[in-house]
């Protein structure tokens, strides 16, 4: 096959896989992976192997999520690592507006160093392999996530976010999740 013909076909699955990558996963988890939707996360910037990850698990049905199960249902592995690469590339933007309080910054902090959240997450919370950033993601949805791994309601999750989390109060759970939505 001359060169030309393989770069054109490239150059066509490429563009094939961008209008998917718009108009499947953009419609809900915002343009450029940055959601403004409540209760869908941010996915750009994500570690592209805690993409993946999320996406087989979902595909495989082990971590429930009826809206993400159609569009991954059929996806074959290497249309997931692809997606995966190329919203892991994407800038993570906060979507909070308006300034932190900075009572409540510096109390989500406070528990943050002291819950060890560095540790896995890094100390910019910009996740790492298969932990995700925290950094920049939406603060309603980091509420809700780490009160489901508290409560033991988060499925297909890890069961250390669930002991880390466990005897957090609310009102600490708001705070770390303000800050974070915040971070850079």
């Amino acid at each position: 096959m001359p060169e030309w013909r393989w770069a054109a076909g490239a150059l066509a699955a490429i563009f094939v896989f961008e209008a998917c990558a718009q108009e499947n996963c953009i419609a809900c988890h915002g343009r450029g992976g940055n959601s403004v939707t409540p209760g869908i996360p941010s996915i750009a910037g994500q570690p592209k192997l805690f993409i993946e990850n999320q996406l087989v698990m979902i595909r495989e049905e082990l971590r429930p999520s009826p809206q993400m199960l159609p569009v991954v249902k059929g996806m074959k592995d290497a249309e997931i690592t692809r997606l995966a690469d190329h919203f892991s590339k994407l800038p993570a933007k906060s979507t909070e507006t308006g300034k932190p309080d900075p009572k409540l910054a510096q109390r989500g902090m406070a528990r943050a160093k002291a819950l060890r959240c560095g540790v896995c997450h890094v100390a910019d919370f910009k996740g790492q392999k298969q932990v995700p950033r925290l950094a920049a993601q939406r603060e309603e949805y980091l509420v809700a996530e780490m009160r489901a791994y508290r409560d033991n309601k988060r499925k297909g999750g890890d069961t250390i976010m669930a002991a880390a989390l466990y005897g957090v109060s609310d009102a600490d759970i708001d705070a770390l999740a303000h800050v974070l939505s915040r971070l850079p």
